[in-house]
Order: C-alpha cells, then sequence, then structure tokens
C-alpha cells in the first residue's frame, strides 16, 4: 500500500468518524448542525437556522438507520454543502420522532429568518441554536402510514 492509498482511507475513516458522530449528537440531542467541509459542529450561537433549499429536505421516519441516510444526503447535495453559508443541519421532531435532513443557512434575527422561510416552499419550523428554541411556521408533521407529511394546524 502506497502513501497515497493511505491518505484516501484516512480521510474515509476520518468522514466515517463524522458521520457516525453526526447521528450520535443528531440521536442524543434532538440534532446538530455543522459545517460539511470543516466537519466542525455549530457551537451555541444566537442564531435561527433556516433550510437553504426546502424542496431538497429529506424527512426520515423515526427507524430510519441515519447513518447511511446522511450519507447519501451529503453526496447528493455536496454542491450545496460547500457553499460559504451553508450548514448541514439535523433535526429530530419531537411530535413524530422524524428526522430532517437540511441543507440551512443561519439569521441572527427571527423576523427575517420566518420572512425568508415563508417565501418558498413549506417549511415546518426554525430553530435556534443558543436557545434551544424551535418555532414552528404553519403546519405540523404527523405520522401517517409509516412516512411523514404535514398537517395544517388547527
Amino acid at each position: 500500500m502506497d502513501v497515497a492509498d493511505q491518505e484516501t482511507w484516512l480521510e474515509h475513516y476520518h468522514f466515517e468518524k463524522y458521520l457516525l458522530e453526526l447521528c450520535i449528537v443528531t440521536l442524543e440531542q434532538g440534532g446538530v448542525t455543522s459545517n460539511v467541509l470543516t466537519r466542525q459542529f455549530l457551537p451555541p450561537i444566537d442564531a435561527w437556522c433556516v433550510p437553504k433549499y426546502p424542496e431538497r429536505t429529506q424527512i426520515l421516519p423515526p427507524e430510519a438507520n441515519l447513518m447511511p441516510d446522511l450519507r447519501a444526503f451529503i453526496q447528493n447535495n455536496s454542491t450545496a454543502l460547500q457553499q460559504a453559508d451553508a450548514w448541514l443541519g439535523t433535526w429530530i421532531n419531537p411530535f413524530t420522532r422524524c428526522c430532517h435532513l437540511d441543507v440551512v443557512e443561519l439569521y441572527h434575527d427571527l423576523a427575517q429568518a420566518r420572512q425568508e422561510a415563508l417565501k418558498g416552499l413549506p417549511i415546518l419550523a426554525l430553530y435556534n441554536c443558543l436557545h434551544n428554541q424551535t418555532v414552528y411556521l404553519h403546519a405540523e408533521p404527523v405520522l401517517v402510514n409509516d412516512g411523514c407529511v404535514l398537517r395544517e394546524r388547527c
């Protein structure tokens, strides 16, 4: 095995370790925001996570094996996740236990985050990293026939 092969395997192992850490933190804390390029987790800051590309949001059922789904999501969204203002966001909805995978951007002002979120496709919620606060917008998900769907609030 030459040095190039060792570096390739080492990079592969580091990526697998990063995926495993994402899965563990997501399951233990209910979600995480991370920079895929640096593999750093976002420290608690007063910012709101908003899906940047809501059409790319992936919602996994509660029994999903998170690791292969996260790997595929990162691979399928690699170009978007390489943008300077893009982060990988995971969030487990406390009502349904469905796990949301998103490419997110950060806003320091809730009103601006809400305005941005309401521009396009339905976004379920905004999340504040520092205050561990979720603000639901206009719908709540429910579990129906082993899948997650949106339902208007009553």
